[in-house]
């Protein structure tokens, strides 16, 4: 399951300082349908969830999507995106098949094949996100305010994968997790590419 972050155009792209600055204008815009998107999934899997400390594991990642929410306003506002911007732009399918699988996942997947999914995704996105805010920094002049949204998810979560592990084993115990977290994961990551390479071509 491990990422494919070979695969990533945009985040080398950015990381060299080779990106048009108006890729951050875009991630600001298309983050601000994902972000609300998948803080309702993980209520959504808090609610479901049996598991122990399935609950708190993805009550905390809700929690931590409305933090990010925050933290997103201020890029958005330093690339020119206002409310009316906000709700004139019309999102890119490849952008956005990322949180419709998230929602899917916590309307039909076992918590804990969720939680191998997400984990298995949690390095890579902490890795660009850590690199993408040392570039705006470095090479587009950014604040670091600007950069608040990328460091929040580019520091790692603490505890997060002892928490996973007891919430997979968990599962196992019980006969409920399956080899679909494979299937999530797999998928999970390839919507993540998507994502990041739907921009890199938009931006050209």
């Amino acid at each position: 399951m491990a990422p494919k972050e070979s695969e990533n155009r945009l985040v080398d792209l950015i990381a060299s300082g080779e990106a048009p600055r108006s890729v951050f204008r875009l991630i600001a815009a298309e983050e601000s349908r994902i972000v609300p998107s998948d803080q309702r999934s993980f209520l959504h899997l808090a609610a479901r969830a049996s598991e122990p400390g399935a609950r708190e594991f993805f009550a905390g990642l809700g929690a931590g999507e409305g933090l990010a929410l925050e933290k997103l306003k201020a890029l958005a506002a330093v690339t020119g995106l206002d409310d009316q911007a906000l709700r004139e732009y019309r999102p890119l399918a490849g952008c956005q098949a990322y949180p419709s699988f998230m929602a899917w996942m916590a309307l039909n997947g076992k918590p804990a094949d969720v939680v191998v999914a997400l984990n298995a995704n949690f390095a890579a996105f902490g890795t660009y996100c850590a690199t993408i805010a040392k570039a705006m920094r470095e090479h587009y002049g950014f604040d670091d305010e600007a950069c608040g949204f990328f460091d929040f998810f580019g520091a790692p979560i603490p505890g997060a994968d002892e928490q996973a592990a007891t919430i997979v084993q968990a599962g196992i115990d019980r006969n409920e997790a399956t080899d679909e977290a494979w299937t999530y994961a797999r998928l999970f990551q390839d919507y993540e590419l998507q994502f990041w390479n739907t921009i890199a071509d938009e931006a050209k």
